[in-house]
C-alpha cells in the first residue's frame, strides 16, 4: 500500500526520462514518481508536490549524487526558459532517452508488442538548427535566479522572449537564444528596444489591452533569407510605428529580406493574424531541400529543422518504393513539402490541407519547381473524407497515404476513413508519440500492421521527438 503524501521528502534514484522530459523513479513500494529537471542515474532528495492515485509529481530538494550524463548548459536562461529542458543532459543520452520514450509510448498506449524500431536519427546540428522561432511580448516578466541574486530587477512590465515552463502568463526576457541563429538575436534585441521605447504596452489576456503580441523570425538555412513577422493587436498609431520599425530593421540588418505585419484581433494568444500587411520585401522567404525550392509565407507550416527535414523526406522516399503508376494522398500537406519531394517518383500526389495560405504556397511551390502532377485540396479532413467512396471517385485510389498531422493527431473519425480507402502503405509522421500511438491503435485494429518505426531527433535539447512509421496492409 502506498503511503506517500503531499509535501513528503523522500530519496529516489532516477531511472529514466518520461515522455515530456521529467525524470522517472519508483519508491520501495513500486509507486511511480515523476521528478522535474531530473536526470537518469541521479540520486535525489525530492519533495512531493502533487499526489494522484497512480503516480506523484516531485521537485528536487537536493542532488545526493550526480548523473554521469550531466553536462553544463550552454544557455544562461536554462531552467527559467521552457525551450530547452534537456540542455543539461549529454546529447548522446538525449537520443537514448527519446528512442526509449517513443517505443514505450507506442507499446503502452497503442497496446503493441515486438515492434521493429530503428536507431534514432541524430540531428545534423545541435544548436542554431531551427528555421523559425516565436517570441512573446508580456507585461509580466519571469525573473531568473541570476537576476534575483544580483538584484537586476527592472522593467518587469515589459519583456520579449520565451515562456517559462508551464506558464502562459510569464515570459523570460531572452536576449540570446542558441536555437535559431546568432544574427537573429541581434534582430530580436533591436525589436525589443524599439517596442519598449514606443510607449505602447504588451498585449495582456487579463483585460485584452495592449498592442505588442509576438515576434516570429523565420530564416532559410540554404538560401540565406530572413523574415521578421510582427504580430500585434489592432491600433492605427501602432501600425504607423511598425513601418518605422521595418525601415530601421532592414537598414541595420541587410540580411532581412522581408518584414510582415500580422494583426490579430482575437482574444486568443496565437501568433497568426486576421489581416496581414507586407512592410518590406516579397512577404515570404525561400528554402531549398535537395533540388527543390519551397516558398514559405508567414503563416505556413514548414518543418523547423531544415537539414533534418531533408533527411526525413529522403527516408520516406526510400521506404515508399514509389513508382509512376501510383497515386499518393498527402494529408495535412502544409506548403507541400513532402508532396513535392516525392512528386517525380509517382503518377500523382493529392495534398489535403485546411490552411488556405499554406495551400496557396503549395500551389506556388509546384509552379516554381515546374511540377505538374500535384493537386492540392482545401478543407477540413474530417469533412473531406466523410464519404471515402466519393474521395476515391474524385481523386482515384491511393496506393500510399502519407499523414503528417499536428501534435493533437488526427480527428477521431479519420483513422477508420483511411482504412476504408485501403492503401497498400501508410506513412504516419508525428511529433507526438502519445497521439501517434492512439491513432496507430485505431488504424491497426484489423487490416494494417506496423512494419517499421524511425525516431528522428528534430528538436535537440527539447523533450520532443519526431517519428516516422510505415504501416502495411495485412
Amino acid at each position: 500500500m502506498n503511503t506517500l503524501h503531499k509535501n513528503d521528502v523522500i530519496r529516489l534514484r532516477i531511472e529514466a526520462l518520461a515522455f515530456g522530459g521529467q525524470g522517472v523513479a519508483h519508491t520501495d513500494e513500486g509507486f511511480t514518481v515523476f521528478v522535474r529537471n531530473a536526470l537518469p542515474e541521479q540520486e535525489v532528495d525530492v519533495k512531493i508536490v502533487k499526489k494522484r492515485k497512480n503516480y506523484a509529481e516531485a521537485i528536487i530538494n537536493r542532488v545526493v549524487s550526480a548523473s554521469r550524463f550531466q553536462v553544463e548548459p550552454r544557455c544562461s536562461y536554462y531552467g527559467a526558459c521552457g525551450g530547452c529542458l534537456l540542455q543539461h543532459l549529454d546529447y548522446a543520452e538525449q537520443l537514448v532517452q527519446k528512442q526509449r520514450q517513443v517505443i514505450e509510448t507506442i507499446e503502452h498506449i497503442g497496446g503493441f508488442q515486438d515492434l521493429t524500431m530503428l536507431s534514432i536519427m541524430p540531428s545534423p546540428e545541435q544548436y542554431y538548427y531551427r528555421n523559425k522561432m516565436e517570441f512573446s511580448f508580456s507585461n509580466r516578466r519571469w525573473l531568473t535566479h541570476s537576476e534575483i541574486s544580483s538584484q537586476q530587477i527592472f522593467d518587469n512590465n515589459f519583456c520579449l522572449g520565451l515562456h517559462a515552463p508551464g506558464r502562459f502568463d510569464k515570459v523570460v526576457d531572452v536576449h540570446c537564444c542558441f536555437l535559431l541563429s546568432e544574427r537573429s538575436n541581434l534582430v530580436l534585441n533591436q525589436i525589443r528596444a524599439f517596442a519598449k521605447n514606443s510607449q505602447l504596452a504588451p498585449y495582456t489576456t487579463q483585460d485584452h489591452s495592449g498592442y505588442w503580441r509576438f515576434v516570429v523570425i523565420r530564416e532559410s538555412k540554404q538560401l540565406d533569407g530572413m523574415m521578421v513577422n510582427l504580430v500585434t493587436a489592432a491600433d492605427s498609431a501602432g501600425d504607423r510605428l511598425l513601418e518605422q520599425l521595418a525601415q530601421q530593421l532592414t537598414t541595420t540588418f541587410p540580411f532581412i529580406t522581408t518584414v510582415v505585419h500580422n494583426i490579430n484581433k482575437k482574444k486568443a494568444q496565437i501568433a497568426v493574424g486576421d489581416e496581414e500587411r507586407i512592410l518590406f520585401g516579397p512577404g515570404y522567404i525561400e528554402e531549398k531541400l535537395d533540388d527543390l525550392i519551397y516558398r514559405i509565407s508567414a503563416n505556413s507550416f514548414f518543418q523547423t529543422n531544415s537539414a533534418q527535414a531533408e533527411n526525413m523526406y529522403r527516408l520516406i522516399a526510400q521506404w515508399g518504393d514509389f513508382n509512376k503508376d501510383q497515386v499518393v494522398y498527402d494529408l495535412y500537406c502544409g506548403a507541400g513539402s513532402i508532396a513535392l519531394f516525392i512528386a517525380n517518383k509517382v503518377q500523382k500526389v493529392v495534398g489535403f490541407e485546411i490552411v488556405a495560405q499554406a495551400l496557396r504556397d503549395a500551389e506556388l511551390n509546384s509552379r516554381i519547381n515546374r511540377i505538374a502532377n500535384c493537386e492540392f485540396v482545401e478543407g477540413d479532413l474530417k469533412d473531406q473524407f466523410a464519404d471515402p467512396a466519393k474521395v476515391l471517385a474524385r481523386y482515384d485510389w491511393p496506393a500510399i497515404i502519407i499523414i503528417d498531422p499536428p501534435r493533437s493527431g488526427m480527428h477521431p473519425s479519420l483513422p477508420d476513413k483511411i482504412v476504408q480507402l485501403q492503401p497498400n502503405t501508410i506513412f504516419y509522421v508525428s511529433c507526438n508519440p502519445a497521439t501517434l500511438a492512439r491513432d496507430l491503435k485505431l488504424i491497426c485494429q484489423d487490416k494494417y500492421r506496423i512494419d517499421l518505426i524511425q525516431p528522428i531527433d528534430m528538436f535537440p535539447h527539447t523533450a520532443h521527438c519526431e517519428t516516422v512509421v510505415r504501416l502495411l496492409k495485412k
